[in-house]
């Protein structure tokens, strides 16, 4: 079925619990920020409702003060996210990608500073590892649309409704691939980030039907789980809400419960299924060279993976900055 043992990738998580509780404090901080901005835009919303004349202008004003409160949650996250990348993502990453080769690494909150210090030798400045991230991005959707993953089944009209949520399930699955070329990244010690990621994403996409079955497995884990602690927080938000005289309080015990169950989806599965991954990704690839003719299909078929090819060109190599500490 799959190719990771599932308890190593638990015991790896164990031994970063410094990074797991960072990602809880961040991750629900981002949820509880959502909610605060949402419920304080809807309260003055609805305070200036009361300024019309339409008995529906306060509910009207606290939809928009609400949805006002959520875009600009948004755009400050949105903002944020490189920062958030560099210091939390990657850091855990390269952390685990020691943890899974024998290295030692040191425990407690030291270790998150480690982390942090070993991402900022390899790469010296954030927006690096930001533009390497979203180009990966950008060609590993274009790697799936030239696979043709559901090519092998013939045009039916009653599998056609089966066929698009199976390909929504691998898209899906998509999502922790980039994590695991960063992983490669980082775990060959590179010098050309640039070069590093495109090798990365020719050996994923010459080997595309092996781990697409690992990450369709581990998308339908990820989400199957993601709902039982969503149906599990049902009940204690839905107490928590009903204290409160507010409008419509199902839908919003409904909307917290799903918030927060996303959060804890990131925070403790998300590094669960990053580790399962590299377990398959490091071990497929091993003794392995990027195909030339998967280098020259991408290439004809991607902007993105040309504008990776002439960054790894052109790139010139910078000191670090901050060397990591030994342990």
């Amino acid at each position: 079925m799959w190719d990771f043992s599932f308890g190593k990738s638990v015991g790896m998580i164990l031994r970063t619990l410094p990074f797991i509780v960072l990602r809880l404090v961040v991750y629900v901080g981002i949820a509880v920020a959502y909610i605060f901005a949402v419920g304080i835009g809807a309260f003055i919303g609805f305070g200036l409702g009361h300024l019309w004349s339409s008995p529906d202008a306060p509910l009207g004003g606290a939809f928009w003060g609400g949805l006002i409160g959520f875009g600009v949650t948004s755009a400050l996250l949105y903002l944020a996210r490189e920062y958030l990348l560099y210091l939390v993502k990657a850091a855990h990453i390269a952390v685990l990608v020691e943890i899974m080769d024998g290295h030692p690494v040191p425990a407690g909150q030291t270790q998150i500073g480690y982390g942090a210090d070993f991402v900022k030798t390899h790469f010296a400045e954030s927006s690096i590892l930001f533009g390497v991230d979203q180009i990966v991005k950008a060609v590993l959707r274009i790697i799936f649309r030239t696979i043709n993953f559901f090519a092998m089944f013939l045009p039916i009209p009653a599998l056609q409704n089966l066929l698009r949520l199976a390909e929504a399930v691998v898209r899906m699955s998509l999502t922790y691939v980039d994590e695991v070329i960063l992983a490669y990244l980082i775990r060959t010690r590179t010098t050309n980030p640039w070069q590093t990621a495109e090798d990365g994403l020719v050996l994923y996409a010459q080997n595309y039907q092996h781990f697409l079955k690992n990450a369709v497995w581990l998308s339908i884990f990820m989400w199957l789980t993601t709902l039982l602690i969503f149906i599990f927080l049902l009940g204690p938000v839905g107490a928590l809400v009903w204290m409160f005289p507010v409008h419509n309080a199902g839908l919003g015990a409904f909307v917290l419960a799903l918030i927060f169950a996303v959060a804890l989806k990131k925070a403790l599965l998300e590094p669960l299924a990053i580790a399962s991954l590299m377990q398959v990704f490091f071990k497929t690839i091993e003794g392995q060279r990027p195909d030339p003719e998967w280098s020259a299909r991408l290439s004809q078929t991607s902007g993105k993976f040309r504008e990776l090819a002439q960054k790894a060109a052109g790139w010139m190599p910078r000191p670090p900055q901050n060397p990591a500490k030994p342990v």
